[in-house]
């Protein structure tokens, strides 16, 4: 499972307890201070200028992917991009929506689509999208009027390639028109008990999803927007967080090459993309058989039928079990 292990940062659990005493509505808009934390944030770490207006906070990332099909009122029956390999909920979203979703890494080929999901960091596959290859998809998307939204969920764990986001001017062009980029801080900070996300870019398209979200009650909780601020403020846990990743990502990459697997893409986020081309349900019964669970890659569409996809959120105790397991295999 992809779902974090390690401590909340205390400085998060601390702005939680301080704000705990909240008891009137937060608005969906959030908090100025909040989304100037957001802001904040974008412009030190990923070098992107947006300002507080064109940020709209969630409750989590994963309701917002679901949903913005539905809450950006897409032209009827158009169809919705997603990655060859992605994440499951890019398609449930589409389904929400009524609308057909083309799985490919090539939106180009598709007509008439209204909008394109990018993943970068990729879950299950860790592939870094290159700003080059994200401008030209950008551009492709303004002269035929689709919307690309990029989930960056994982974009502060680079290992082996630095991800860049879409709204960085080397991939925007300086102008955020027709794009949106969503971020979490369930990973960086282990804060996926919390649900915080948050979507920036286009001032109009940020805009229409507030319009509806503020009458479908999709509010953050006012405790856990200040406990927010705290992780977004604070970038020493990150650092800390990364080299704990860093550690177990070098232990389990060393076991799963010494065991006869191979590692594809993997060169940023929360996996190893492993294989040794056989069925993946084979993998993950001969992974069972030793005691560790691992997601078959066919979850994320048949693309990744040969793969499993492996986390690095086991704890250091659990992940010293499966490397010690995979070196007696």
């Amino acid at each position: 499972m992809g779902t974090p292990v390690d401590d909340t940062p205390e400085i998060v659990q601390v702005a939680l307890r301080a704000a705990a005493n909240a008891p009137g509505y937060p608005t969906t808009a959030g908090r100025a201070d909040l989304r100037a934390a957001c802001s904040a944030w974008l412009e030190r770490q990923l070098g992107v200028v947006a300002p507080a207006s064109a940020i709209l906070p969630s409750i989590g990332s994963k309701e917002l992917i679901a949903s913005l099909p539905r809450l950006l009122g897409l032209a009827p029956g158009s169809p919705i991009v997603i990655p060859r390999i992605a994440y499951p909920t890019y398609a449930v979203g589409a389904a929400l929506a009524g609308h057909e979703y083309v799985a490919t890494d090539e939106p180009e080929s598709v007509t008439g689509a209204s909008l394109v999901w990018l993943n970068s960091p990729s879950n299950p596959t860790g592939a870094v999208l290159s700003a080059d290859r994200a401008a030209e998809i950008v551009a492709w998307a303004r002269d035929t009027g689709a919307i690309v939204v990029s989930d960056e969920c994982y974009i502060e764990l680079g290992w082996d390639a630095e991800p860049v986001s879409i709204l960085h001017p080397s991939v925007s062009g300086g102008a955020h028109v027709g794009l949106l980029a969503v971020h979490s801080l369930s990973k960086r900070s282990n804060l996926a008990g919390y649900r915080f996300g948050f979507v920036a870019g286009d001032p109009r398209l940020v805009g229409d999803l507030l319009a509806v979200r503020k009458h479908i009650g999709m509010m953050v909780p006012s405790p856990v927007q200040s406990a927010a601020i705290a992780a977004l403020d604070d970038d020493q846990h990150v650092l800390v967080q990364r080299e704990v990743y860093r550690r177990r990502r070098d232990l389990l990459r060393s076991a799963l090459t010494a065991a006869g697997f191979r590692i594809d893409h993997s060169e940023a986020g929360l996996y190893l993309w492993t294989s040794r081309d056989e069925p993946c349900w084979d993998t993950v019964r001969w992974f069972a058989e030793r005691g560790i669970v691992v997601t078959p890659g066919d979850f994320y569409g048949p693309a990744g039928a040969l793969h499993v996809r492996i986390a690095l959120t086991g704890t250091d105790v659990e992940v010293a079990a499966a490397v010690e397991r995979l070196g007696s295999a």
